[in-house]
């Protein structure tokens, strides 16, 4: 029962207890060996030295840690990590045994307090130091907010004993002895890494001994610098370290001030070590957890410095040893809980060969270094200043200051690193922000038109006519002697936009061409020139010998002319017309002639030939069917919407049709929604009009959407949402409702949820029930439930794209691509981090909701635990199907009524008959077509 409540405390899963318990013993054992030797060596160094000598000893502290670190990183490049600690282990006991027998025959001097003193600071950074690297070895990002939560316990807990061992026993049996009992924790530390090593990391094969290889190995300082995430690690780390020793000069200060018996002083310290490791460990069982998982590692990072300035001011009020000691406590406990899981997690996003080589470095040398700047101060602030001692508490005012700018920025730096290793981890190229040269875009343009290949100069051309820059007048001129005539066509095109007039002498050339486009590019140019006169143009063309130059000029007649009715008038539009339809029926083979046709029809929009564009709407040539709806698209007549979106679901006529709704104007998005809304169109149509919305790239368009994203059909509700995405993607100066897209992804959720439900109990009640009663399940039935199931999943995989589609609408659609992709991942790695990574950007309730269903995705979806944390009712199978057939998806109710048949269960028959007068021919075709099977069945019992 006990256990049982550890695991639900901690939320310790199956299989990691087992570890988690090791890790939890090993620096259980290790804190607790330190606090019974600090102090003992603490209170020694204090009653005889004195504490004038402690800034001196700060020094030797972070000269001894520098001079220390290049050793344990040449070390780091030869040996494994399990090999250094264990070395570490076994040198510690035996300088443990040594300090113990120099106590008991009294051989202790001036020099051997230093060096203990000195040797306790470095093993207290180390050994903690060394423990939290094989953590981040063992345990992954996700696992690792969890749990070390529960292994931190340990290190309290240690913490505790030793200092209440020490305090309890020290008088009893004497320094000497109880210091032996550290030696043999240590021992037991040695056991317990063996059996960490072989459980976790031998088995995870995480870990891989690096082959010396002969190339240089890069400096950790080297490391550090290159990195502003473990820049601003080691800035949280010094700060803090400084603040600590200041306080802890303030502590040691006013308590050896107060007590000069140095056995009272060593129990006046251990009690208060052991008390505020009390406090601590129930910070650690009832807050950390909640803290650092629900409001992230920034705000749980803040909370020390906070409370050591409440405390630093509240002594300028009350200078007294009370104040002193609630300052320590709040360093003693917040440190050792929640802002140490806090700032182990900061390492967590990092790679574990870069831990490897600069963790040990960022707590041992510059925690050492940070020592050492806080003795200067001292000796610079009571020796040298000959300050009063309160003016430590404005110093330590002005490092929190740092020390919260610190976090601040290593916050932002966490983020990035999780962001930049996801993006590794999931193959996607981020967005790069460095700043590059500028480039003239000008000189570009012109460099492409000069020489480019012709799809180049094809793109910048239609990129002109979205910017109409005249200053590209002369470049697009020399274009229309170009030898592709595609270019030509553009060229003549883009000069029309920019309302240049000096190509008119090189007219009568390129109306000679055979080019459908380039003759008529040719005739819209000379009409735009031809200012007020466009009788000249006509006058000469629409006669003329070459067919294709006339019918062209018949386009134009009819383009000019549509609200011109002296211009039709004038050149009788409507004979010309009715006479060029009488030609292309003779002679349909003429393809190109018919299609000038279409156009001219559609531009003239006389409703007397609106047949002729319906005739053609469905004709077997392609080319020739594209024409009929660009036609048909500008005539702007009401009656050809349905019959123009109609061709939405064809791939090769997508776009076309496309661009012929696109003439109608923004209103055509109105009549598009409420034919979606009215179900006049199949749902095969509507799940393509979101396309339409897309390609008017307006804010009405948005507002459309987000109506869409009310539709029942899940078809179309994904379409609604992938076309906001790509919008917001090309356009993300619209604006995007963000109370509705929160409610849209709330209801998604909920879907999720009952998607969730039914496959579990298609899975578990179903199957296992059968199971237990012992009755055959047939091979059809077995089929068809396979196929719902698969049907389930893929509902699933799309209800988890639509919810992140959402989630780009919110946040940074980058950030959101990254995290989706880590998440359906392969790689285990990946989709870990993606749930960090999603944990630190998302916030408030919508985190709560959406953590479970994300952490679901990257495990079996359909066990217990996932059902259970989702709250979900295991519904009967009956309850499954209906709630199944309550979702507007033709699949999924096709699916159950299938299944439905195959079961033989006559229960079924009153759901089935409902779907008996569905307008869907498909859905009643299948119920009935169960109903007959379970019919059947019953006839024959």
């Amino acid at each position: 029962m006990f256990l049982n409540l550890i695991k639900k405390t901690f939320d310790i899963r199956e299989g990691e207890f087992k570890i988690s318990f090791y890790m939890l013993a090993y620096i259980f054992l290790v804190i607790a060996s330190l606090l019974i030797i600090k102090p003992t060596v603490n209170a020694l160094f204090l009653s005889e030295l004195g504490i004038e000598n402690l800034p001196l000893a700060f020094l030797l502290v972070a000269a001894t840690a520098i001079i220390s670190s290049y050793a344990y990183s040449r070390a780091l490049a030869r040996y494994s990590l399990k090999k250094i600690i264990r070395f570490t282990l076994f040198v510690s006991i035996i300088l443990i045994v040594v300090l113990a027998l120099l106590l008991r025959f009294h051989l202790l001097n001036k020099w051997a307090l230093y060096f203990f003193y000195v040797w306790v600071a470095i093993h207290a950074v180390l050994s903690a130091s060394q423990f939290w690297v094989m953590a981040n070895l063992v345990y992954n990002a996700r696992e690792a907010k969890r749990l070390f939560g529960f292994i931190g316990s340990g290190a309290i807990l240690g913490g505790i004993l030793g200092g209440y061992l020490t305090s309890l026993l020290a008088p009893l049996i004497g320094n000497e002895n109880v210091i032996f009992i550290a030696a043999l924790f240590l021992g037991i530390c040695i056991l317990l890494l063996n059996k960490i090593w072989k459980a976790r990391v031998i088995k995870l094969n995480t870990f891989k001994q690096k082959k010396r290889t002969g190339v240089r190995e890069v400096k950790p300082i080297t490391l550090i610098k290159n990195s502003k995430h473990l820049t601003y690690l080691a800035g949280i780390v010094g700060v803090s370290v400084i603040v600590a020793k200041l306080v802890d000069y303030l502590y040691s200060d006013f308590a050896s001030a107060s007590i000069p018996d140095p056995d009272e002083l060593a129990s006046f310290f251990a009690f208060w070590f052991s008390t505020f490791n009390l406090l601590s460990l129930l910070i650690q069982l009832f807050f950390t957890q909640r803290v650092v998982g629900v409001w992230g590692v920034g705000f749980s990072l803040m909370l020390l410095p906070l409370g050591i300035f409440a405390g630093a001011a509240l002594f300028f009020v009350i200078p007294e040893l009370s104040v002193i000691i609630f300052i320590k406590a709040v360093d003693g406990t917040l440190k050792q809980s929640i802002h140490k899981s806090a700032t182990e997690l900061l390492s967590l996003p990092l790679p574990f060969d870069l831990k490897n080589k600069t963790k040990s470095f960022i707590d041992v040398v510059v925690d050492s270094v940070a020592t050492g700047i806080a003795g200067f101060i001292l000796i610079f602030a009571i020796k040298g200043l000959e300050l009063p001692v309160y003016y430590i508490t404005s110093i330590i005012i002005l490092l929190v200051g740092v020390w919260m700018f610190f976090i601040y920025k290593v916050r932002q730096e966490y983020f990035q690193t999780f962001r930049e290793n996801l993006a590794e981890l999931a193959n996607i190229k981020l967005k790069d922000t460095t700043n590059t040269k500028n480039v003239s875009v000008v000189a570009g343009m012109k460099s492409v038109f000069k020489s480019g290949s012709e799809g180049q100069i094809l793109f910048m051309l239609q990129k002109l006519q979205e910017i109409n820059d005249k200053r590209f007048i002369k470049e697009v001129e020399l274009l229309v002697d170009h030898p592709s005539v595609k270019v030509k066509t553009a060229a003549i095109q883009s000069l029309y936009f920019l309302n240049s007039n000096s190509m008119i002498a090189q007219i009568p050339t390129l109306l000679q061409s055979d080019d459908e486009d380039l003759v008529e590019a040719t005739l819209a140019y000379l009409l735009l020139h031809a200012q007020k006169n466009e009788n000249i143009v006509f006058d000469v063309y629409l006669e003329d010998k070459k067919p294709l130059i006339a019918t062209t000029a018949l386009v134009s007649l009819a383009r000019e002319s549509r609200d011109n009715y002296s211009l039709r008038t004038n050149y009788k539009l409507h004979d010309r017309i009715k006479r060029e339809i009488s030609v292309v029926k003779e002679n349909e083979n003429d393809l190109e002639r018919l299609q000038l046709l279409l156009k001219t029809v559609g531009a003239a929009n006389i409703s007397e030939f609106h047949y002729f564009i319906h005739d053609y709407l469905l004709y077997p040539n392609e080319a020739v069917q594209k024409t009929a709806i660009i036609a048909a698209g500008q005539t702007l007549s009401p009656e050809f919407i349905p019959l123009v979106v109609a061709f939405l679901p064809s791939k090769s006529l997508r776009y076309t049709t496309i661009m012929a709704l696109q003439n109608y104007g923004q209103q055509v998005q109105h009549t598009l929604l409420e034919m979606i809304k009215a179900h006049t169109v199949s749902i095969e149509i509507a799940r393509f009009i979101p396309l339409v919305f897309k390609a008017f790239h307006s804010q009405d368009s948005v507002r459309c959407l987000f109506q869409l994203l009310e539709d029942k059909d899940l078809a179309v509700r994904l379409a609604a949402i992938r076309a906001l995405s790509d919008l917001k993607t090309d356009y993300p100066n619209l604006h995007f409702n963000n109370s509705k897209i929160v409610a849209s992804i709330y209801d998604e959720c909920k879907l999720y949820h009952n998607t969730l439900s039914a496959m579990h109990t298609q899975i578990i009640v179903s199957y296992r029930n059968r199971k237990k009663s012992k009755e055959i399940i047939s091979e059809a039935e077995r089929d068809a439930r396979a196929s719902l199931l698969e049907l389930l999943e893929r509902r699933l995989d799309a209800g988890l794209e639509r919810i992140f589609k959402l989630l780009g609408l919110k946040y940074k659609q980058n950030d959101i691509t990254i995290a989706y992709a880590g998440l359906v991942s392969e790689k285990q790695e990946a989709r870990t981090n993606a749930i960090e990574f999603l944990d630190n950007l998302l916030s408030g309730e919508l985190k709560r909701k959406l953590l479970p269903i994300i952490e679901s995705s990257a495990v079996d979806v359909t066990s217990e635990e996932v059902i259970h944390q989702f709250k979900q009712k295991i519904g009967t199978e009956l309850e499954c199907f209906q709630l199944l057939l309550e979702a507007n998806d033709q699949k999924l109710k096709l699916a159950v009524f299938f299944l439905m048949g195959k079961q033989q269960d006559k229960k079924y028959l009153p759901l089935l008959k409902k779907y008996l007068e569905e307008d869907n021919f498909k859905i009643r075709s299948f119920a009935q077509e169960a109903i007959d099977e379970l019919e059947n069945v019953k006839n024959e019992l």
